[in-house]
């Protein structure tokens, strides 16, 4: 299983390294998600309730950070178990980049599930994907505007001045809809961003 995608942020590359760096924020903006715990250096220990079709299940999961350039890339590698209900693993690379006054979030995953998941078929598993990805990002965005209101009023004003034809100061594009990350977003992860979804599989 092979996802990449793409993200335009209001938020500096800081301020998404941050937040994408951030249990607490991880666990509010990851539907389904009960547990992000720090267990060790750059290793984190991940819960999670998820239902893909008529499978449900409680997932447990590990991740470990990797080839960590702060604040613009890193790789993510995961695995999780969900019992009878299946098993997850694989990597992911997320890196974020200046775009104006905001960044670019770039992610690719690589991931293998096994066990009921895995008989759910292909294209029931990447929809089910791509649909967590994109509530993750909007929890993820709405999370970002509370944080830094005052990137998103720039954002909107840029896009204002340019309807009415002015010529403003280049700002980030609002999210873009794009593929599917399970993450946790480191898996902005990925998502991740995400990532933590392609665990739970």
């Amino acid at each position: 299983m092979d996802m990449q995608g793409n993200r335009s942020l209001a938020i500096t590359q800081q301020q998404a390294w941050d937040a994408l760096n951030d249990p607490e924020v991880l666990k509010a903006c990851i539907p389904g998600c009960d547990k992000v715990e720090a267990t060790g250096e750059n290793q984190y220990a991940v819960g999670m309730a998820l239902k893909i079709g008529p499978v449900s299940a409680k997932f447990a999961g590990k991740i470990l950070l990797s080839d960590i350039v702060a604040p613009a890339s890193y790789k993510i590698n995961f695995e999780g178990q969900g019992g009878v209900a299946g098993f997850g693993k694989g990597a992911a690379e997320v890196k974020l980049s200046p775009n104006g006054s905001g960044c670019e979030l770039d992610y690719t995953v690589h991931a293998t599930v096994g066990g009921k998941i895995a008989q759910l078929g292909q294209r029931l598993i990447d929809g089910t994907a791509k649909a967590m990805s994109e509530d993750f990002f909007k929890r993820f965005d709405e999370a970002m505007q509370k944080a830094h209101p005052e990137a998103y009023a720039a954002r909107d004003a840029a896009a204002a001045a340019a309807a009415a034809g002015d010529v403003a100061t280049p700002v980030a594009a609002p999210a873009a809809s794009g593929g599917g990350v399970p993450a946790w977003v480191w898996v902005a992860g990925a998502v991740t961003i995400g990532v933590i979804w392609w665990l739970s599989r």
